[in-house]
């Protein structure tokens, strides 16, 4: 998924609580959605900028070379730019991008 086209605020944003709790109708219920969704995009986007990070490691590091690698470090400002996974995530429920699961209602049904 791309994150780079979400418009996730970055810096800190008051939120209206209801419009949260209506998503699910338990306030609770959304903060626990939003968390674990939160937890999805952070793994999601340190597995990707480790493995464009190691396209550009050098293998032959040693104690009196140290050198910066220009890519590295571009492609780590970028990654430091992008809105926190909490912003990301919150977004993504507000614009009903979140596929909600109960298993407890699931098996209460059957």
């Amino acid at each position: 998924m791309s994150y780079k086209n979400l418009n996730a605020e970055k810096s800190t944003v008051t939120r209206d609580v209801i419009d949260l709790e209506n998503k699910t109708g338990n306030l609770y219920q959304s903060i626990v959605a939003v968390s674990k969704r939160s937890n999805q995009i952070s793994t999601h986007l340190k597995e990707e900028l480790v493995q464009k990070l190691q396209e550009f490691a050098s293998t032959t590091d040693s104690l009196e070379e140290v050198y910066e690698n220009r890519e590295q470090i571009e492609i780590s400002k970028h990654y430091e730019k992008l809105p926190k996974a909490t912003a990301l995530a919150m977004q993504e429920m507000l614009e009903d991008k979140v596929y909600l699961r109960n298993p407890e209602s699931e098996s209460d049904s059957i």
